[in-house]
């Protein structure tokens, strides 16, 4: 008597999943709240790294102008140093420029070849190479890998003559 339906009669022949198909899994609201909670705590953190750069990029900015603004005080203590040779002169230059190097202040090189991305050309004289540098008029310094101001520079030119 007992009659079943189409429905249940499919039950019963249900065929088991094989090995290795899977199904897909119906997220939970638990795991769809791990997923925010997740999505949230990254975006936190990028913000937290991009509020440190900038801080930091701040800082290096306050820096930078104020070491320029020292930079003319380190020339007249080369200038001075030039002309004297007073021990507590060279003591605050050397000071000085020890403070400097700690901030990340670098002296640029101004031997061989002129490289127009750190060099200045003031003066140019008829040599035998072109380019090359001959002496340097005024110190050029770099503060963490940036340019605060060129060295000046007088370099060799090669003269061409056209008949």
């Amino acid at each position: 008597m007992e009659e079943k339906t189409e429905e249940a009669h499919s039950i019963d022949k249900a065929q088991p999943i094989p090995k290795g198909e899977e199904t897909t899994p119906v997220k939970t609201k638990d795991e769809d709240y791990v997923e925010k909670i997740q999505r949230l705590q990254a975006e936190f953190d990028n913000a937290r790294k991009r509020t440190e750069k900038e801080r930091t990029a701040l800082i290096q900015n306050a820096n930078m102008h104020l070491i320029t603004q020292l930079l003319p005080v380190l020339d007249n203590f080369e200038l001075s140093l030039k002309n004297t040779s007073d021990k507590g002169v060279r003591m605050i230059y050397e000071e000085l420029l020890a403070i400097l190097e700690k901030q990340g202040v670098t002296t640029i090189e101004t031997k061989g070849q002129f490289n127009p991305h750190i060099h200045e050309v003031v003066l140019k004289v008829a040599g035998e190479k072109e380019g090359v540098i001959l002496e340097e008029i005024q110190k050029g310094y770099m503060l963490n890998h940036k340019l605060l101001r060129a060295s000046k520079i007088k370099i060799s030119t090669v003269a061409t003559h056209h008949e």
